[in-house]
């Protein structure tokens, strides 16, 4: 499997730091005045950072994808020096990947003798500890038994819970809010009619699957196009259709429509881009949605 993954280039890169709060994964930040990718595991390839940066220096490139090793990333990590490997262990955890930083802490331990700096104010720094209590045991740092890497971004960690009960005050079946066809952005013809003057939902496709009243609440009296910031190809197609939706069909409004993981975010980015080069401005609404269905966040942008 081939995997899109933001490089950089040290010699161009001033260290601005323009493309930091562009990555809606916070995998970028500024470390001994260059851009670094502090973990491979949260970038997504949608090169969102990459318009943002003045010297060119961020580039998408393609590559064979393994399963996600976090010992092998810090191996890399610590030729990085002890900064790096602070600010990656920082991520892991904010992002609450426990058990691939315990993964990572076992691998310090192991090669202490190796390194320029100590684990243990690794820990302490990290973990903000005391220096007592930074001495880190080693079956604490042991990676856990039968871990396999099966997931590379907080969008695709593993979950189950319980369906909420059936209310009998809801069980009746509502009707469609759906007025058009096609829906599917690489689909959609941006110059049909039905589009111009309309207020617009643009919809990750795992939404409405989430939301169980989706169509009653966004939908009703709106037009509608889903799309997938992280699976879908040709992001620049989507700027695209986008632009000719807000300059030329001249939509009222546009309503995105996003689940709560950080890939997500990458469908208000393509709206944002599209609006900037459209030489027009349109309203613009992000709805977040927890993966329960919750609305969890809704703001004009």
């Amino acid at each position: 499997m081939k995997r899109e993954i933001i490089r950089i280039d040290d010699d161009k890169c001033n260290g601005c730091g323009n493309c930091v709060p562009n990555c809606h994964e916070g995998a970028l930040q500024i470390i001994d005045g260059k851009a670094v990718l502090v973990s491979d595991l949260m970038c997504d390839g949608l090169g969102a950072c990459m318009g943002h940066c003045p010297e060119d220096a961020l580039h998408i490139e393609v590559r064979e994808a393994e399963l996600y090793d976090e010992r092998r990333v810090m191996a890399a990590m610590v030729s990085k020096g002890r900064n790096v490997v602070v600010a990656h262990l920082k991520h892991l955890k904010d992002h609450s990947e426990e058990d691939f930083m315990k993964e990572g802490i076992s691998y310090l331990w192991e090669h202490r003798d190796t390194l320029s700096f100590h684990p243990a104010g690794v820990i302490e720094e990290v973990h903000q500890l005391a220096p007592a209590a930074a001495q880190f045991s080693m079956e604490a740092a042991a990676p856990p038994h039968g871990h396999g890497h099966g997931h590379s971004c907080p969008g695709s960690r593993t979950r189950s819970f319980s369906a909420r009960p059936a209310r009998e005050d809801v069980m009746q079946p509502s009707s469609s809010e759906l007025s058009h066809w096609p829906v599917q952005l690489h689909l959609i013809n941006p110059a049909a009619g039905y589009f111009q003057g309309a207020d617009l939902v643009m919809a990750a496709d795992c939404s409405a699957y989430a939301v169980g009243d989706f169509h009653d609440r966004f939908l009703r009296n709106k037009k509608l196009i889903i799309a997938c910031p992280k699976l879908d190809h040709g992001r620049d197609i989507y700027i695209g259709k986008v632009r000719q939706l807000i300059a030329d069909a001249k939509v009222n409004t546009i309503t995105v429509v996003r689940m709560e993981v950080p890939c997500c975010g990458g469908l208000l980015q393509i709206v944002k881009l599209a609006s900037e080069s459209a030489g027009r401005k349109v309203p613009i609404k992000e709805v977040v949605v927890s993966v329960r269905g919750e609305v969890t966040g809704e703001e004009w942008v």
